[in-house]
């Protein structure tokens, strides 16, 4: 289990590796990190799935499939959130790999109340490489699609928009990856999820094409502070919608 100070030293470490990145990446509509009026918080990455005692203190929370997948995709709304600690720090995305493999390839909307209130942030992340952040503007109320395709062996295509404010953008990434699993997930690296009301709503989640529910999934039940967890509801009678909630 990685603690805090594991968490932070980490955090230091990919926002140098992020730094090196922003000359190649700030004319294609990108940054290799927050920009100091949004952010005070060095990136962190969402890859990593910490899971003990058979997906119990997860660090992930959510529904994965294992197997050999292609493409996901899947709908959410950006929540309305309340900053408990400029701790507070988390994102709802999907991805292909990461549980049973060392990569993941991801694409979601961060919410981050390092400065006190929270700031939400469209990124992708070629894990274990660091996020990659969106230079546009999402918030609270967005509806948000989300698309990762496995296009080539070990090339992927990453989309992410937002219908309320009529954006989207597109990724072409390559990386050497085992091509495990894929999941529909919220993840706090930090441990530290702020108030959310009612939950967080996932939807049109389908994975090769096939409806969620067709895959076998399991459920995995998200830390928060060592003292509650988030966790998916059942799969609607759509077989593609489910409802992440706090115990």
């Amino acid at each position: 289990m990685h603690t805090l100070a594991h968490r932070r030293a980490r955090r230091a470490r990919l926002a140098a590796a992020a730094l090196a990145c922003t000359a190649l990446t700030a004319g294609a509509g990108v940054t290799a990190a927050p920009s100091a009026a949004a952010h005070t918080r060095t990136p962190v990455s969402f890859g990593h799935h910490r899971s003990v005692r058979s997906f119990e203190d997860s660090n992930w929370g959510g529904y994965v499939a294992t197997g050999s997948f292609g493409s996901i995709s899947g709908s959410w709304t950006e929540p309305q959130v309340t900053c408990n600690s400029s701790n507070d720090l988390f994102a709802p995305w999907v991805g292909i790999d990461g549980d049973g493999s060392s990569t993941v390839e991801q694409t979601g909307v961060e919410t981050d109340c390092s400065s006190g209130h929270p700031v939400y942030s469209a990124w992708y992340e070629m894990y274990p490489a660091a996020p990659v952040y969106y230079n546009v503007s999402v918030g609270a109320g967005d509806h948000i699609t989300a698309t990762v395709t496995r296009t080539a062996t070990n090339t992927y295509r990453l989309d992410l928009s937002d219908s309320t404010k009529g954006w989207s953008k597109s990724t072409t990434k390559s990386l050497t990856s085992k091509h495990a699993s894929a999941e529909a997930i919220i993840e706090s690296p930090t441990d530290s999820y702020p108030s959310i009301s009612g939950g967080i709503r996932f939807t049109g989640f389908k994975f090769n094409g096939t409806n969620l529910a067709s895959t076998n999934p399991s459920g995995l039940d998200a830390d928060d502070r060592g003292t509650h967890t988030w966790s998916p509801g059942a799969i609607g009678s759509d077989g593609q919608s489910f409802t992440m909630t706090r115990h």
